[in-house]
């Protein structure tokens, strides 16, 4: 059996042209036996492009209005795990032409090798005919994706992707309606510890990506506010470190001449961190199952990173005569990207047992 026979193909459209049709007639060519398409409330003036698509055999999935990429796809795993039990996986291929029949081959074949795995089909942005908001935006994204994420992807905004019966499940309820989906996904394979397999495929651009219905500014800001949540805790915990910090310090300088950082350093991090904790725990990391291990996690961390920062803040202010509430606020920047790596990893990390 051949993955064209074991694996569907789906084509998310919105307002397409005949490089769709080009796209299924060389799949059908290839020998994919099933292949939606899902019209993602598409003008009527386009009707013919998915009556068309019908003729060549596929089958339609419409949307009454545009509801977004993410559901388009949400769409296409509901019916492909409803009404086609038959088939292993499915490998979901943009409408514009931009991926090749070929490289989705290889994408199916590697499905079918690791259907315990997500597969991307990844370009080479390092190519010169790539388009400038296409490569800046991808790489940016990968960037933030594997600092604060710990996902390291090459390509972060591919379309083309494979998805075994048990990844489709897995994904269902993954948050995002449009393009935001896609890194949601990717940001879930680190949650859900699902491994990621990279397949290395043609890089296409037609008409200098003209075509796409990705907008950079509105897309991407909707993208980048799934990364929000991550320095919204740390940062607003930092500012109350700080800043009762700089109180305790004012009222126990005269009381504790020897030992005041350290006392206010601890005072302000009791209160801060129990804050930080709680918005992490819920809201951040979303770990819902972490009991009492979690809590001690947490507060050998708290320990270890208050004795640094009292450390850190006694030293710039003994030697380098650095007022204490700025070398507090130097000295913790550098503990909170430690601590954040700590946090997704250790103390709030998924239990992979």
């Amino acid at each position: 059996m051949s993955a064209q026979t074991e694996v569907a193909v789906v084509i998310p459209s919105l307002d397409p042209d005949e490089k769709m049709t080009t796209l299924i007639e060389r799949l059908k060519e290839a020998g994919f036996e099933k292949i939606l398409v899902v019209n993602d409330g598409s003008s009527s003036q386009y009707d013919c492009f998915y009556e068309g698509a019908q003729e060549l055999g596929c089958t339609v999935l419409k949307h009454a209005v545009n509801w977004g990429k993410g559901r388009a796809l949400k769409t296409a795993f509901n019916y492909f795990l409803n009404e086609l039990p038959q088939y292993v996986g499915m490998v979901a291929v943009d409408s514009d032409g931009q991926h090749s029949v070929e490289d989705t081959i290889r994408c199916a074949q590697v499905l079918l090798e690791h259907p315990d795995a997500l597969v991307l089909g990844c370009r080479d942005f390092k190519k010169e005919n790539i388009p400038f908001r296409s490569r800046f935006g991808n790489v940016l994204t990968c960037k933030v994706l594997k600092a604060l994420c710990g996902v390291g992807v090459s390509d972060s905004q591919t379309g083309l992707r494979g998805f075994s019966r048990q990844m489709m499940k897995q994904f269902m309820d993954t948050k995002g309606e449009r393009f935001e989906f896609e890194t949601n996904m990717l940001i879930e394979t680190k949650e859900k510890d699902i491994p990621i397999l990279e397949v290395p495929i043609e890089t296409i651009y037609i008409e200098n990506n003209a075509t796409s219905h990705f907008n950079p500014l509105k897309d991407s800001l909707k993208i980048y506010a799934v990364f929000g949540k991550f320095l919204f805790a740390s940062l607003s915990s930092f500012i109350i470190d700080i800043l009762l910090f700089t109180f305790f310090v004012s009222l126990t300088k005269s009381y504790f001449s020897n030992s005041y950082i350290l006392v206010s350093t601890i005072g302000a991090r009791i209160i801060s961190s129990t804050f930080n904790f709680l918005i992490n725990k819920n809201k951040v990391f979303q770990n819902k199952s972490g009991g009492f291990s979690t809590y001690i996690k947490y507060a050998v961390l708290c320990v270890g990173q208050m004795l640094l920062s009292a450390r850190g803040v006694f030293l710039f202010h003994a030697y380098l005569r650095m007022g204490e509430s700025i070398a507090k606020i130097l000295v913790d920047s550098i503990l909170f990207i430690i601590s954040f790596q700590i946090q997704r990893e250790w103390v709030f990390g998924k239990d992979k047992n």
